[in-house]
């Protein structure tokens, strides 16, 4: 790890920690997230974890930049990995059809297995949430199998159906509200991921962990699922 402070704006600064995306990032990202927190104290206004990042949103007439840097020196010292279980773990059920996630078919082309062994991959391991970004409560996850990885979509689709799953490259993602969107879809959760009425607003959050389980149409439907095929929204 060789941190190096960037400047965002005039009131943030970019820490950047790693230079690569990877699951054992994450310890050393919440860590240093707490000691930002601790060290700015009522100095700051946001702190947003990322992949290898951390933003650090300050109160600019309150703190020069020279003493944010300052602070952020201070808040890496002797900086140790989180240990034990700092996020919460998320079961979020799912159902893979075709309906709902056109490119099943593709990635199982693509991977020359069958759909269902395309559906028993993705939904085989616990996902790192990394970071949220692109939508409220859209969460970027990782890292799925490489088999599964595929790239966005040539031409992105105008609207997405919320709680649509998908894949881009090695991450996953489920979409929290209706929007554009250029992900592989496979799926679709029944599960609200964005709520204004919920503290936090987002289910998920920068180290937590996502298992997705697959469930039938009747149980989608018991929970909530908007069922619409994903070809009717174009």
């Amino acid at each position: 790890m060789k941190p190096r402070i960037e400047v965002a704006a005039v009131d943030c600064l970019m820490l950047r920690l790693f230079d690569e995306i990877a699951e054992h990032n994450m310890p050393w990202m919440l860590a240093a997230t707490e000691r930002v927190r601790s060290g700015f104290a009522g100095f700051l206004i946001d702190v947003v974890p990322s992949y290898t990042t951390l933003m650090i949103h300050y109160d600019g007439l309150a703190l020069s930049p020279a003493q944010a840097r300052e602070l952020i020196h201070q808040a890496l010292t002797d900086l140790q990995p989180a240990t034990g279980d700092h996020g919460q773990c998320h079961v979020l059920p799912v159902w893979y059809d075709l309906s709902v996630g056109p490119e099943l078919a593709l990635l199982a082309r693509r991977t020359g297995e069958s759909q269902g062994e395309v559906i028993r991959r993705h939904s085989a391991r616990p996902y790192q949430v990394f970071a949220l970004g692109f939508a409220p409560g859209f969460a970027f996850m990782g890292l799925v199998d490489e088999v599964l990885a595929a790239p966005r979509l040539d031409t992105p689709r105008k609207r997405v159906a919320a709680g649509s799953v998908g894949i881009a490259e090695r991450q996953t993602a489920a979409y929290p509200a209706k929007s554009p969107g250029g992900w592989n879809l496979i799926g679709r959760t029944p599960v609200m991921l964005f709520d204004r009425e919920r503290d936090g607003y987002s289910l998920l959050q920068p180290g937590d962990r996502v298992q997705f389980e697959p469930i039938s149409h009747s149980e989608f439907i018991r929970l909530g699922g908007d069922d619409t095929p994903q070809e009717a929204l174009a």
